[in-house]
C-alpha cells in the first residue's frame, strides 16, 4: 500500500513476476467494488463468435501476460496507481451455452460496478460483450464511442434470425438507444464484406467510418484528433478489438485481416484520448488458442494499461 492507501502491484523485485496468483497489473484482487475508482475486470464469454471460437480465454491470459507491465508510464510519466483506486475485480458469470442469460448476466455485474461508481476497463471476450456492457453504462442516456476495429459489427442477423453475435454489437446499440450515432468514430475498418450493402447501416445512422486506406494517408494524431472532435465533451465508451491490428504483430485472435495498423499506432491513438470523458472501456477477441508466444495476450494487457494510464489520468489522485 502506499501512503494514501491505493493498492499498489506486486514489487517484482519481491516477488518474482511469474511467481503468485495472476491478477490483472499484479493488483489486488477485491471481492467488491466498494472505494474503487478503476475495475479491471473479466467477461470469459466468446458465445457470440461465428467461426474461430476462443476469445473466452482472453482474460485469463491477459491477465498472465499483464505482469509485465510496470507502475508508471514511460511515455506520459503517468502512474495510474497513485492517482487512483484501482483493482482487479475479477470476471463477470457468464453461461457459455446460453448467449441471452449471458447478455443479462454480464449486465448485471456492470451495474454493480456502475452502482459503486466504478469505471470498468474490461478483457474480452468477443465482441458481442460490448452490447451488455453498454445496456448498463449508458442506461441513463445515449454515450459516444471511439472503436478501433476491422469490422463495423453492424450487421443486422445471422444464421437466420439470430440477432446476437460478435458481428451485430453495435446495430443493436444504436437500437436500444444506448449509442449516439452521431458520436460514434470507427477507426481501421477493412476486409471482405458478405454483401455491398453491409456498412449501411453504419453510414446511414451517421457513424464515422475511416477505413484503413484512409487512415494510412494520414498520421494517427491526425486520425484521433477527428475523434475527438467527434465524441467531444460527452460520455463517451472506447472499444478496441484486437483484430483492428495487423495480424503479422496480433495472430491470436478469430478474425484476422491483413493491412492492420501498428501496436505503436495503436498506443499513440489510444494516449490520444487523453481528457475525454470516458464512462469505461474495453479490449476485446484476444483468442489465446491463434496466439503466438503470446503476444497478442501482450497486446491486450498493454492497451489496457494504456487505456488505465488515460482514464486515471483525469483523477488528482
Amino acid at each position: 500500500m502506499s501512503e494514501k492507501t491505493h493498492p499498489q502491484p506486486q514489487d517484482a523485485a519481491l516477488i518474482p513476476r511469474y511467481a503468485g496468483l495472476p491478477t490483472f497489473m499484479r493488483l489486488p484482487m477485491r471481492a467488491t467494488p466498494a472505494g474503487v475508482d478503476i475495475a479491471l475486470v473479466g467477461v470469459p464469454f466468446d458465445g457470440g463468435t461465428t467461426n474461430r471460437a476462443g476469445a473466452r480465454h482472453g482474460p485469463r491470459e491477459i491477465r498472465n501476460a499483464s505482469a509485465f507491465m510496470r507502475r508508471i508510464h514511460h511515455a506520459t510519466g503517468i502512474s495510474p496507481y497513485d492517482r487512483a483506486v484501482v483493482a482487479d475485480l475479477g470476471d463477470s458469470p457468464v453461461n457459455p451455452i446460453d448467449v441471452m442469460e449471458s447478455l443479462g448476466l454480464i449486465t448485471g455485474f456492470f451495474d454493480d460496478l456502475k452502482g459503486h461508481g466504478c469505471i470498468p476497463i474490461t478483457a474480452g471476450g468477443d465482441h458481442l460483450i460490448t452490447l451488455p456492457i453498454l445496456r448498463s453504462l449508458a442506461a441513463d442516456g445515449p454515450v459516444g464511442m471511439v472503436h478501433f476495429d476491422a469490422h463495423s459489427d453492424t450487421n443486422d442477423r445471422y444464421f437466420g434470425d439470430n440477432l446476437y453475435t460478435h458481428g451485430t454489437p453495435f446495430r443493436r446499440a444504436v437500437e436500444e438507444g444506448l449509442l449516439d450515432p452521431k458520436r460514434v468514430v470507427q477507426i481501421g475498418i477493412r476486409g471482405s464484406i458478405y454483401d455491398p450493402s453491409d456498412l449501411d447501416f453504419a453510414k446511414a445512422v451517421g457513424f464515422r467510418v475511416i477505413f484503413i486506406e484512409e487512415f494510412i494517408k494520414r498520421t494517427a494524431e491526425d486520425v484521433i484528433a477527428e475523434a475527438r472532435e467527434i465524441v467531444g465533451a460527452g460520455r463517451t465508451y472506447v472499444s478496441f478489438d484486437v483484430d483492428a491490428i495487423d495480424p503479422a504483430q496480433a495472430p491470436g485472435t478469430g478474425t484476422p485481416e491483413i493491412g492492420g495498423f501498428s501496436t505503436f499506432e495503436a498506443q499513440r491513438m489510444v494516449r490520444g484520448l487523453a481528457g475525454l470523458d470516458i464512462i469505461g472501456a474495453d479490449v476485446v477477441e484476444v483468442a489465446p488458442p491463434f496466439d503466438v508466444a503470446d503476444m497478442t495476450s501482450l497486446l491486450g494487457a498493454t492497451l489496457m494499461f494504456e487505456l488505465l494510464c488515460v482514464i486515471a489520468g483525469n483523477m488528482k489522485g
